[in-house]
């Protein structure tokens, strides 16, 4: 099985990702997870992409698209993935076509997680991180047992530049601007299933499963 979660920020991708890696035993390659680590550790690409995602703007496509050929050589099953955030813009679609169809393992289907911007803005702006162990919560959904503190390690919580009120418009009005054409990209390639992702976590993973049941490679 090869899937693409496709959506805006704050749709759920990532933690639907999480949930159907743990079934089917099979890798997950977040860019945002990339992207986050590259600027942890400070190297270059990390340095170059901090600047993009402090102010919301996406990571110009050369950076991603080369973090992302790099995890798929890592993978054990390099035959069985989900891509969590990537592509986000035509050319890195066609960047990943060209890359799959190389290795003759084309995509099976893209999950389009459909919520609305209201929606949106109230989770994104609710997170917070640990910095020191990357532990979530959210300070309505999944709050920590203290208010400012993360229940693992008693670090102090942060919210990320890029989940502040301004960051998340502009994050919204790139997607809508250079992401939103996916859509498009993959109806046109018959490739493309929408997914109401407002519903509880619990009714998105099961009506998630019962359409990733048909790729289920043997």
């Amino acid at each position: 099985m090869r899937v693409v979660f496709l959506g805006a920020p704050g749709v759920g991708k990532g933690t639907q990702a999480e949930r159907v890696v743990a079934h089917y035993q099979i890798a997950k390659i977040s860019t945002g997870d990339l992207l986050r680590a590259a600027v942890r550790n400070k190297t270059s690409l990390g340095l170059e992409a901090k600047g993009h995602m402090d102010e919301g703007r996406l990571v110009p496509d050369s950076v991603v698209i080369g973090l992302v050929k790099e995890k798929l050589t890592e993978i054990p099953k390099p035959k069985e993935f989900i891509l969590d955030g990537f592509p986000r813009t035509v050319p890195q679609a066609e960047a990943l076509a060209e890359v799959l169809d190389g290795k003759g393992i084309p995509l099976d289907r893209v999950i389009n997680f459909r919520v609305s911007r209201e929606e949106i803005i109230k989770r994104l702006s609710g997170r917070r991180s640990c910095p020191k162990c990357q532990a979530t919560y959210h300070i309505d959904f999944a709050p920590p047992k203290s208010d400012d503190s993360c229940d693992r390690c008693g670090e102090i919580l942060v919210q990320r530049s890029d989940d502040q009120r301004e960051a998340i418009e502009m994050r919204l009005k790139v997607y809508e601007e250079q992401t939103a054409p996916l859509i498009s990209f993959y109806e046109q390639r018959r490739l493309l299933s929408h997914l109401n992702g407002a519903e509880s976590v619990e009714d998105v993973y099961q009506e998630l499963m019962r359409t990733l049941s048909v790729y289920q490679t043997a």
